[in-house]
C-alpha cells in the first residue's frame, strides 16, 4: 500500500481534530478525502507529509514510517498545501528551479512529467508568482510538487477559490498523472469532485463516516429522496423542517432535498400540506441521491 493509516488521532488542546482514523490508499489510486472546513483534512495531510506529529496511532507513506523515517518520506512525496505557498517575489521559472535544486534535480530531468502542465504556464515564466491568476498559481504549485518525480502526491483542497474551467482542467491533469503511476491523495469540500476519484473517504469532525467508491456510497443511501421547491424558498425550508414526516430537508441548488421518515410516503400529502401554508408553484418529484445527500445523512446519524 502507498499510504497506510492505523488509528491516527490528533488533538489541539481539548479539540479532537482526528479521532481514530484508519484507511489505506493503493498504489496508483486517486483517493479523495471529502469533507467540510474543519473536518480534519489539513491536519491529516500535515501528519502524512511529516509536518505534524500525531498523538496516537501509526502511519506510513510509500513504505516509510511518518515519524521514524520522515526524511525518506520527504524525498518521495509531493505536497500542495491549501494556501498558495510558493515564493511570490520569484518568477515562475525561478520557483521551479529553486524546488528542483532542493531535490537535487532539474526541470529538464523530469520535464516529461510536468510537460502538459508547464506548457500552460511557460508563456508567463518571467512573471512573478504573486502576479499570476488563481488557476495559473495552482498549475505552478502542482509543477513544483512534481518536479522531483514523487511516488505519492498530496493535494490539500487544490481547487478552492479556482474558477470552474480551471477546476475541470486540474482534474483532467490529475487523471493523466495517475496514468504515470503516481498515487494521489486529494482533499476537497466539493462533493461533485468526489465522483472523479477511484475511492473516497467521507470525513467530518475528525471522524471517517464511510469509505468506498463514489458509486457504492451513492448506492448506499437508505431512503427515497425528493426534490421540492415553491415560490418562497425560505418559508419552504421552515415549513418542511416542522413537517411531521420529515427526516431531513436542506437546500440543494434551486431545490430542497427532502427525505421522509416513513417508507409509505405520498407526494400529494406534502403538496397539500404546503398549499395549506400558502405556498405557490409547488413541485415535489422523486430524485436520485448524490454523494452530498449521503454525506448529510451520515453526518446526521453521527450527531
Amino acid at each position: 500500500m502507498s499510504i497506510i493509516l492505523n488509528n491516527i488521532s490528533k488533538s489541539y488542546n481539548k479539540v479532537k481534530a482526528l479521532d481514530d482514523i484508519s484507511f489505506e490508499v493503493k498504489p496508483g489510486e486517486l483517493f479523495g478525502l471529502i469533507g467540510p472546513d474543519g473536518a480534519g483534512k489539513t491536519t491529516l495531510f500535515r501528519i502524512l507529509t511529516t509536518l505534524l506529529i500525531q498523538d496516537g496511532g501509526k502511519a506510513s507513506v510509500a513504505g516509510y514510517d511518518v515519524q521514524k523515517q520522515y526524511k525518506d518520506i520527504r524525498n518521495h512525496v509531493g505536497y500542495m498545501p491549501g494556501r498558495f505557498s510558493l515564493y511570490q517575489d520569484l518568477t515562475v521559472e525561478e520557483n521551479l528551479n529553486f524546488f528542483a535544486t532542493i531535490f537535487g534535480t532539474t526541470i529538464e530531468e523530469n520535464y516529461d512529467l510536468i510537460k502538459d502542465i508547464y506548457i500552460q504556464i511557460e508563456p508567463f515564466k518571467a512573471r512573478r508568482a504573486g502576479k499570476l491568476s488563481g488557476g495559473m498559481k495552482q498549475k505552478l504549485a502542482l509543477c513544483c510538487a512534481l518536479i522531483h518525480k514523487p511516488k505519492v502526491l498530496f493535494l490539500d483542497e487544490p481547487t478552492t477559490g479556482v474558477d470552474p474551467v480551471s477546476r475541470k482542467e486540474f482534474w483532467e491533469m490529475l487523471k493523466r498523472l495517475q496514468q504515470k503511476d503516481i498515487t494521489i491523495l486529494v482533499s476537497t469540500p466539493y462533493m461533485d469532485e468526489a465522483e472523479l476519484c477511484d475511492r473516497i473517504a467521507l470525513i467530518t469532525n475528525g471522524k471517517i463516516l464511510q469509505i468506498n467508491t463514489p458509486e457504492a456510497i451513492i448506492a448506499s443511501f437508505p431512503k427515497k429522496i425528493y426534490k421540492v421547491r415553491s415560490s418562497n424558498t425560505y418559508q419552504l425550508i421552515e415549513d418542511l423542517r416542522i413537517y411531521p414526516d420529515t427526516h431531513s430537508a436542506y437546500p440543494f441548488g434551486e431545490y430542497l432535498h427532502f427525505t421522509p421518515k416513513s417508507e409509505v410516503f405520498r407526494s400529494m400529502d406534502l403538496t397539500k400540506y404546503l398549499a395549506e401554508r400558502h405556498h405557490k408553484e409547488i413541485e415535489v418529484k422523486e430524485t436520485v441521491a448524490t454523494i452530498e445527500d449521503t454525506f448529510m445523512d451520515l453526518s446526521k446519524a453521527h450527531e
